[in-house]
């Protein structure tokens, strides 16, 4: 008889596997950088501004109608 697939626990282990080489990979590109003596960038990581206003994008209105 035949396994029931399980497609959620299937995700996770590819989801975990390509993590895994993403960190690998990033790691081994600052080793890199810090051999040449450039600083890494971090291509996934959010860069913050700092003093910037956030801006929400809601739909609300100062004067209280929708």
């Amino acid at each position: 008889m035949a396994r029931k697939p399980n497609y959620r626990f299937d995700r996770l282990q590819k989801d975990r596997a390509k993590a895994a080489k993403k960190a690998e990979r990033l790691e081994a590109k600052r080793n890199r950088s810090a051999k040449a003596g450039q600083p890494a960038e971090d291509e996934g990581q959010p860069v913050e501004d700092e003093g910037q206003p956030v801006e929400d994008g809601g739909d609300r209105r100062e004067d209280g109608e929708s």
